[in-house]
C-alpha cells in the first residue's frame, strides 16, 4: 500500500481509501481538483487535501496533483483500491 503524507500533519495516509474508513478531520475533501488555485492555497498552509473518485481515470488525475494526500472512493467502488497506477499511468510493461 503506497502512502502520502496528509498535510502538515505529521501523519501518512493510503494513497487510495474506501470513504468513511479514513479520518480525513481537518482536510479539504473536494469531488474533483479542477480548483487548483484552492489546492495550492490549502498545500501552502499544510491543509490535507482529500479528492473523492469514482473511476480510474479520476483516481490517476487526482493522484497526479501533489498536493493531493488521499483519494477517497466509494464502498460500491472497492475495487479502485487495487489500481495497478504505473500501467494506468504508463501503459502495460514490456511482455
Amino acid at each position: 500500500m503506497r502512502e502520502r503524507w496528509f498535510g502538515a500533519t505529521g501523519r501518512r495516509v493510503p494513497e487510495i481509501a474506501v470513504e468513511g474508513e479514513l479520518d480525513l478531520e481537518g482536510a479539504l475533501v473536494l469531488d474533483d481538483v479542477s480548483d487548483g488555485v484552492g489546492l495550492h492555497v490549502a498545500h501552502e498552509h499544510g491543509t490535507p487535501v482529500a479528492i473523492r473518485a469514482r473511476t480510474p481515470e479520476q483516481v490517476k488525475e487526482a493522484l497526479a496533483h501533489p498536493e493531493v494526500s488521499t483519494v477517497v472512493v466509494p464502498p460500491d467502488h472497492r475495487e479502485l483500491l487495487d489500481l495497478d497506477l504505473r500501467e494506468l499511468t504508463y501503459g502495460p510493461g514490456p511482455t
